[in-house]
């Protein structure tokens, strides 16, 4: 399969995954995020996901965060009905 090579493909990528984790770890999200440790309660999942995405994008455009972006995107902001000691 080739890499993907345009920032618009990259970023549609990054998103699908992060709508997945956000899809099948709805609990597991909530917690950390009334935790204040969602990284780390989503740690296993969320490497998974990062090693999907370098897998499938060329080298330049996995330096662009995109992944990150996406992961914050999704996972925090659409979860900021959540209570949580950051807000």
């Amino acid at each position: 399969m080739a890499l993907i090579e345009t920032e618009e493909a990259a970023r549609r990528l990054a998103r699908a995954i992060a709508s997945d984790l956000s899809l099948y770890n709805e609990d597991k999200i909530v917690e950390g995020i009334q935790g204040d440790n969602l990284l780390e309660v989503l740690a296993d999942e969320l490497e998974e996901g990062r090693a999907l995405f370098k897998s499938r994008v060329a080298p330049e455009l996995y330096a662009k965060n995109f992944y990150d972006r996406a992961i914050i995107d999704i996972l925090v902001r659409s979860k900021g009905h959540v209570a949580s000691p950051l807000w």
